[in-house]
Order: structure tokens, then sequence, then C-alpha cells
């Protein structure tokens, strides 16, 4: 992973001038040696690059990075993990398609499903991913896609994905893992029977907190000529691009990224700019050291909160009694990330005075910088949602979600003592009468 990381996609025989990190091609267009060869490509009768708004040399190297990392067949890069996530069910589900979704998802996933992809007729079922059953339950006939976070954010569940993508594909239905937490460095979604993994590259494969990209994976199991009747799409002559996508999977490719690629990266404009696609290759040539250390480090300030006053629970898959400790040891034998929550007892006031007693601890929206990063889920990434949906995937009113960085793992920990001494006096004042 360490090797590829830093090799896959590029070498220097690749450019000219012999460059040994990837340049960064800001040219809008590509010039064509003749009107044929323009032709042709347009024709998707040979590959090249055109046009910066569906593909660029520098964001090519990305995607067979990526792809390569996750044993893929191919990959996309987009602006956005939430437009990665966006494009990969729009392929798969619209119109008029449904959904299963975990009930442990990204409160932005949860929103798109809800609301956005419901503008293009797409329905969901909510189940959750430890109740095998209840996933079972929520497929029906008119189920294109199913998705699930290797880990979830903010409470850091893990799931047992071999089960859930053996229930899917008895039903005929791809599998979509947002594996955003985890990276390719800890988990592979692939290797327990996913079809499709995104990211936000945003997070931990960037993870200098400098630039946001989004990723879609192919690995290769999803076929729709399977059931040609439910992606006519891909399986049927496209009447605006002249060929039928699943044709493409014959030849080693994949129908659904150049179908997604095609039609929903041109159409939407979701492009990742060039410099962009740099910026997370250059993270990604650490991605393991630091995966490494902030799995080891959150795993230590997790056992060091556990129990203390004032905390009534911490969400980590190293706590005693935790359902999904032995999916952790089982799958996750490199670590789970650096990313888990921690309820306080005085709920949203207590949370509030731990956030602003920090000073090493940064207040921000984000997960996976270099930087400790630290915010209130239920007023923040997940507020729009609604009490039942906070509550499903683990947000309450006294919940904080703590993404650790690279830091001193003690001079974290002293900024957290402050901190639960903030909540304490809180949690404890007495309210003064009228």
């Amino acid at each position: 992973m360490s090797t590829a990381a830093i090799h896959a996609g590029w070498g220097p025989a690749a450019d000219g001038h012999r460059a040994l990190t990837p340049p960064v091609y800001t040219s809008s267009a590509y010039a064509q040696t003749s009107h044929s060869s323009l032709k042709a490509l347009f024709e998707r009768r040979t590959e090249g690059f055109a046009y910066s708004r569906s593909g660029n040399p520098t964001t090519a190297v990305l995607e067979q990075r990526i792809s390569a990392l996750e044993q893929g067949i191919g990959a996309i890069a987009v602006a956005s993990g939430q437009s990665a996530t966006t494009i990969a069910l729009c392929a798969l589900a619209a119109p008029g398609g449904h959904v299963v979704a975990s009930s442990l998802l990204y409160g932005g996933t949860t929103e798109l499903l809800d609301d956005t992809l419901a503008d293009f007729g797409v329905t969901c079922t909510v189940a959750d991913p430890w109740d095998l059953e209840a996933w079972e339950a929520a497929f029906t006939d008119r189920t294109r896609a199913a998705i699930v976070e290797s880990i979830a954010n903010p409470g850091a569940q893990l799931v047992d994905l071999s089960a859930l993508t053996d229930i899917a594909h008895a039903h005929d239905v791809p599998v979509v893992v947002d594996s955003t937490l985890a990276s390719p460095a800890l988990y592979r979604p692939r290797e327990h029977g996913a079809d499709l993994v995104v990211h936000s590259a945003t997070k931990y494969l960037c993870g200098h907190g400098t630039t946001i990209a989004g990723l879609i994976v192919d690995t290769g199991r999803f076929d729709p000529r399977r059931r040609p009747e439910r992606w006519q799409r891909l399986t049927a002559p496209n009447r605006r691009f002249g060929v039928t996508f699943a044709d493409e999977y014959r030849r080693g490719g994949s129908g659904l990224l150049a179908y997604a690629r095609a039609k929903y990266v041109t159409d939407f404009g979701t492009t990742l700019p060039a410099a962009s696609a740099q910026q997370i290759l250059v993270g990604m040539e650490t991605l393991d050291l630091r995966m490494r250390k902030v799995s080891t480090d959150a795993a230590a300030l997790a056992g060091r909160l556990h129990g203390l006053p004032g905390v009534s629970t911490v969400e980590h898959s190293s706590i005693p009694g935790r359902p999904d400790a032995h999916l952790a040891q089982r799958d996750f034998p490199r670590g789970t990330s650096g990313v888990f929550s921690l309820e306080l007892a005085g709920g949203e006031a207590a949370a509030a005075a731990f956030c602003d007693a920090l000073s090493l601890w940064t207040i921000a929206v984000n997960i996976g910088d270099a930087r400790s990063l630290v915010c209130h889920p239920g007023t923040t990434t997940h507020s729009h949602l609604s009490e039942g949906q906070r509550s499903a995937c683990g947000v309450r009113p006294g919940t904080v979600r703590l993404s650790v960085g690279l830091e001193d793992l003690e001079d974290l920990w002293a900024d957290l003592v402050r901190g639960l001494e903030a909540a304490r006096e809180v949690s404890t004042a007495v309210p003064a009468t009228a």
C-alpha cells in the first residue's frame, strides 16, 4: 500500500522532463492532431483529453492511484466527497429507483437522500446495519443501490460489510461504501464485497486540510448485464452518446464509470481542478504513516476518556462492550482511524464549554487534518436532521466529535483534560433562581 501510494499512476518516464511528481496541467483544452482525432474522442473510439471538464492528465494520475490502492478497475476524481456520493447514487438509482441506506451515515449523505435525490424520484429506506434482518427486509424489487460507511461518522461504528454485501448481492443490488474514515491504508471494501467505493479525499487522503476533492472507485464486481432491465441506461444503446456503456465492461473498463463521467460529471460540472488533484497526490504519499499514528493515538485517548466523571459514553471500537469489537479485530488489524465521539453528561451546554476551553484542538467541521479538530455534530454536521435521525446515528445533545491529528499525544490529552474540567463545571452549576 505504501509503495502504490507513492508510485501508482506515475513515473518519470511519463513526462518529457522526467519529473518525479506529476505536473499540474492547468490547460482547459488540449490541441488535437487533426479533425478526425478530436471527432474520435467525442465518439469514444479513442482515449485522451479534449476538455478538462471531463478529464485532465493530473486528475487521471490521481484516478489511477486510488484505483490501485482500492484494488479497483477504474476511478473518477470529482470536486468533493459529496459530489462523489451524489454521482455514484445517481448513476445507479436515478431516476425513480430505491436505495437502502445505513442509519449510520454522515449527516450530509442523509440529507442528500432525504431531499435532493428525492427530487430525482429516488426513494430510500434506512436500516440499522447492525440488524441484518432489518437490512434484509429493506430491499424491494425497485432497489438499485445500497450505501454504508466502513467506519461511521461521528461514532466510529464498524459494519460487517461482508454480511451486508452478501444480502444485497442476493437481491442483485450493488453496494456503495463510503470509506472516507478508513482510507485504503486501514481497510479495502472490495475485499468485503463492495461494488463501488467513494471517498471524501478532502479528509485523510489529503491529510492537511488544504483541498476539497472526491473519488469514486469501481471495484469491478458490479456487472449490470446480470439484470439488464434494471440498468437500461447502461445495458441498452444510449441515444445521447451512441454507445452501450455496459459493452465497455467486456473490454476491462467500467460501463458505470464511463456513463457517470460522460453524463453526470460533465452535466453537473463537478470537475476536480488539476491543482487540487496534485495536492491529494502529495497527501497520499504519507497516508500509511499518518493513519498508523492517528489510529494509535485515537485508541489511546478514547481509553483514557472512558469512565471519567462527566463522560457518559465514548464511541470507539476499543471501548469494552462495543458490539463491533470483534469486527475491529477481524477486519481492521491496522486500526480504526482517528475519528471518534464522546457524550458529555451535561448536554449541549457541557459540549459548548468543553469545545470553548480547548486551545490545541481547533473547533472546525472537518476531519482527517494534520491538526486535531473538534465540533458539536448536533448543531453542525447533523443539525438539519430530525431528532430521530440524529439518535439513530449516535448524535445526542452532549455528543462531541474528535478528529485526532498529528500533534504529540500528551499535549492533546492535557488539552482534553482542560475541556473536561470546563464541561464538569457547567454540568454541576446550580441554576440561578428568579
